[in-house]
């Protein structure tokens, strides 16, 4: 019996993956535990392995994204006749659309006979057919076997107009699952519009354009069982004003950034205040640890600072819900990771039960594991407070973006020499500017300068971070 090989959910916040290479040959006899898979997720590239033992048939091409849990490939054992490749192919690509057109089942009018050309179909569906005018024979069925039940009839009348399966212009630009679903709806791609940060057309731009269709009164009840992503926005850039040396395409991790910064900006209250905070103990604590052969950066310093003041300012530890505000019991703090062609944040999981030396350790292992691409996904996973810093860069103070679903965010400048008046004597401190960007809807002004103040007054006292 074949076994369906599923795009994986590899973390909480993983909502789809792309694949990057098949490390084995379509119909290669492989065993369950098998690196089969490179796949790139909106943090990580990272190698999939068999879920079940036999000859593994691939549906999903190389390039192509897939939400998770859409079938991709499938199992069988030797010797077994594996489903039909091109309608298997075919359907996991349209597998996201019903969440993003909110139609399930999505039925599609076409000649389609399962092996042996009898069709299979519900008393129950010729009634509706009948009543509704519809062809019967045209209908592509979604039940055991290809079996047309009355749910796939309703649709094929909503979709009078998606029959047609267009030949797709080649000079559109669009991604693979983007044309597989024109093909599957009868969508002419030139119809659709691009998307304005990754410049091609998209199986999210398809879908929202299905959707603008269909008029939403006459659309059938959604039988969801999670909340549906909404299609991506469809705007209109200006082209450029001179004629570019080379264009960056802002797709993979750098679309991935560029759609969740703005995505922050737009749905968050985001408001940045700045602080000083004294480094003299910090530096004479580090100068201390390092002459006993353990150095702690000073952003490490910062985080075991935030990791502790969070314990006192719960607030700022929390996450804006569909019920509320939700305060988080447990802190795992994000630490800002520049790579060239990007960012990410790796995790510093229950940074408040970490000593400052353990904390550095870890802080180390997830920036160079970061920088090397070998992190698993779970060490990006679950931050609810998030540090950066761009000091090494010369910078004082900046305005960081929240990295949802945080509500506030840390950055850390530079640490300098400032003369200051100190009992009627001219001295020289140490200091660095905290810039604090926080949510308005879970913090107003004041709890947030409290917050950032306990910060400051964590690190005028470093020996409590043991």
């Amino acid at each position: 019996m074949a076994t369906e090989f599923q795009m994986p959910k590899l973390g909480l916040t993983m909502e789809e993956g792309t694949i990057l290479e098949w490390l084995v040959a379509d119909a290669t006899a492989v065993v369950e535990g098998t690196a089969v898979l490179r796949i790139e997720t909106d943090k990580v590239e990272t190698e999939v392995v068999a879920s079940a033992d036999g000859e593994l048939y691939q549906y999903g091409q190389v390039g192509d994204a897939f939400a998770c849990g859409t079938v991709i490939g499938v199992f069988v054992a030797p010797g077994e006749t594996p489903p039909a490749r091109a309608a298997q192919a075919t359907l996991a690509a349209a597998a996201p659309l019903a969440a993003a057109v909110a139609i399930e089942p999505v039925a599609v009018v076409g000649s389609v006979m399962p092996d042996g050309g009898r069709r299979f179909i519900s008393p129950n569906a010729r009634r509706v057919a009948a009543l509704r005018g519809v062809d019967i024979q045209a209908v592509r069925g979604t039940g055991p076997n290809g079996r047309v039940v009355a749910a796939d009839v309703e649709a094929a009348a909503l979709t009078p107009r998606l029959t047609a399966s267009p030949r797709q212009p080649s000079n559109v630009v669009a991604t693979a699952a983007a044309r597989q679903l024109a093909d599957l709806l009868g969508i002419d791609l030139a119809a659709v519009a691009p998307d304005p940060l990754d410049g091609r057309v998209t199986r999210d731009g398809v879908a929202h354009h299905v959707r603008t269709r269909l008029q939403p009164s006459r659309l059938p009840a959604p039988v969801l069982t999670t909340a549906p992503r909404p299609p991506a926005a469809v705007e209109t850039l200006a082209a450029a004003s001179q004629t570019p040396t080379r264009v960056v395409r802002m797709s993979g991790m750098r679309g991935t950034i560029a759609k969740r910064m703005q995505s922050s900006l737009q749905t968050m209250a985001q408001l940045t205040l700045m602080m000083d905070a004294e480094m003299d103990a910090v530096v004479a604590d580090r100068d201390a640890r390092k002459a006993a052969g353990v150095a702690p950066g000073f952003t490490d310093y910062v985080i075991a600072a935030v990791a502790r003041a969070l314990q006192s300012h719960p607030m700022a530890n929390a996450q804006v819900t569909s019920d509320g505000i939700a305060v988080l019991p447990e802190i795992h703090v994000g630490l800002a990771v520049a790579l060239d062609d990007g960012l990410v944040v790796p995790v510093v999981h229950h940074a408040n039960r970490l000593s400052l030396d353990a904390l550095a350790a870890e802080t180390t292992r997830l920036a160079t594991g970061a920088r090397s691409g070998s992190l698993p996904v779970a060490d990006y996973d679950g931050g609810t407070f998030s540090v950066t810093a761009l000091g090494m860069f010369g910078v004082d103070g900046f305005t960081p973006v929240i990295n949802p679903p945080n509500a506030a965010i840390l950055g850390v400048g530079r640490l300098r020499d400032q003369v200051i008046l100190r009992g009627g004597t001219v001295a020289t401190t140490k200091r660095l500017t905290l810039s604090l960007t926080w949510d308005h809807r879970v913090l107003d002004g004041a709890p947030a300068a409290e917050f950032c103040r306990a910060v400051v007054n964590q690190l005028a006292n470093p020996e409590r971070f043991e």
